[in-house]
């Protein structure tokens, strides 16, 4: 029997960004889904036919509808309200994380994303 592989959705607009932590995912053996914008990414979580993903990374700073808006949205659905969501950041400032747990996030991970440390630290909400 095969194990699944977690699915992570990755809401992130800029491209860079979303290759390199595409490249880390697929290297750790993750299916990822992609979405580039908050609207994208609340039509991917709602979408009861398609299972949810075991965990997001959310950019917060989104054209349209910002990061924080997106996770307060998804985390209002039952579905998905068990979901870790983890603010994918470069604003990792003091309060801010006050900010992102206080709208939903489980945590955060700071950009520039530190490549040896960046999967290790998604298993760990996914053990949670």
């Amino acid at each position: 029997m095969t194990i699944a592989a977690p699915k992570v959705l990755v809401v992130e607009d800029n491209d860079m960004n979303m290759q390199l932590v595409e490249y880390l995912l697929e290297e750790g053996g993750y299916e990822i889904v992609k979405a580039s914008s908050g609207e994208e990414a609340l039509s991917i979580t709602r979408d009861s036919e398609s299972p949810a993903p075991d965990i997001i990374l959310m950019d917060i700073h989104l054209p349209g509808m910002d990061g924080l808006s997106v996770v307060r949205e998804i985390k209002s659905d039952e579905r998905m309200r068990g979901v870790p969501i983890l603010a994918l950041t470069a604003h990792a400032m003091r309060g801010d994380k006050d900010r992102f747990l206080e709208a939903g996030c489980d945590g955060y991970i700071s950009k520039p994303i530190d490549v040896k440390t960046f999967l290790s630290s998604i298993e760990q909400y996914l053990r949670k």
